[in-house]
Order: C-alpha cells, then sequence, then structure tokens
C-alpha cells in the first residue's frame, strides 16, 4: 500500500472527547448526496471521539502543512482541547469540530454509516458543509514519506 499516494487529511471530532488526528484512509463516495469515508482504528482516541460525537471534520492539507500532519500524528501531543492550543483553527459553524486554518479545503460531517472493517470503523459521513479555501499546492503521502503535489 506504500505504492498508493494519498492525500493527507486531519480529522476532528468536536465535543467532550474533542480530538484530531491525521489521516491519508479518507476518500469521497458520493457526490448526490455528498458522501466521503474515513477509516479509523478501532484502538484510536478518534474512534471513541467519532462514536460519541456523531460527527467529524475534515481540513484537506496543503503542501505547507507537512509540521500539522506530523503533529497531529504524534501520541506524545498533548490530549483533549489541549492539542488545539497551538494550532490556529476554527470551530466549523455546524458540528463545532476545528478546521485547520491554512487547509486546501474543509468538510464537516454527520456519520450515517459505521461499518466493521477488520481492526478499524469506516465511518461514512453526510457532507453538512464544504468549504474550498485555497488554491495551492497539495501534501500527499507516498512510500513512507511526505510530497508536494502542485
Amino acid at each position: 500500500m506504500a505504492q498508493l499516494a494519498t492525500g493527507l487529511t486531519v480529522l476532528t471530532a468536536p465535543g467532550a472527547r474533542i480530538h484530531g488526528m491525521t489521516a491519508n484512509a479518507f476518500t469521497s463516495v458520493s457526490l448526490d448526496p455528498p458522501l466521503v469515508l474515513c477509516c479509523v482504528s478501532h484502538t484510536a482516541r478518534m474512534h471513541a471521539a467519532i462514536k460519541e460525537a456523531g460527527c467529524f471534520a475534515v481540513s484537506m492539507l496543503g503542501a505547507d502543512q507537512e509540521e500539522l500532519a506530523r503533529y497531529f500524528a504524534d501520541k506524545r501531543r498533548p490530549t483533549g482541547a489541549a492539542q488545539f492550543d497551538t494550532v490556529d483553527w476554527v470551530a466549523g459553524p455546524h458540528t463545532g469540530a476545528p478546521l485547520l486554518s491554512g487547509s486546501l479545503a474543509w468538510l464537516e460531517c454527520e456519520v450515517t454509516e459505521d461499518y466493521a472493517g477488520g481492526d478499524h470503523s469506516i465511518f461514512v459521513g453526510r457532507v453538512l458543509s464544504s468549504l474550498r479555501i485555497t488554491r495551492q499546492r497539495a501534501l500527499v503521502f507516498y512510500n513512507g514519506g511526505f510530497h508536494r503535489v502542485a
């Protein structure tokens, strides 16, 4: 799977278990209605956060956001709301989930389905709102490393 280039996102969930997580297991499912999916390990804190909140947000990372990708992948970062103290973000108007400033695009999603997929759950989300922020280079993950794509 290292040979498959994927975009990088940060998934966030609001509420009592507010949390963020770098994810590349994210994709579009349907345009009508607008649906996306993300895959989250059963053991990840994000799994419990999405289950409890019933929603999640997605920040699609730009080429200059590698530091954010690494930060939200680091299990040593603070937990809860404190993990967002050093990050520039705004609360999503529909979910309250953190949306990371400077991203290529944002989505806010309501979970409509939750499927078992081995050691992960496949969360399908109905897009409540979306915003394309800028036309900049994208950050992708390929062959174990970060790359920039025009």
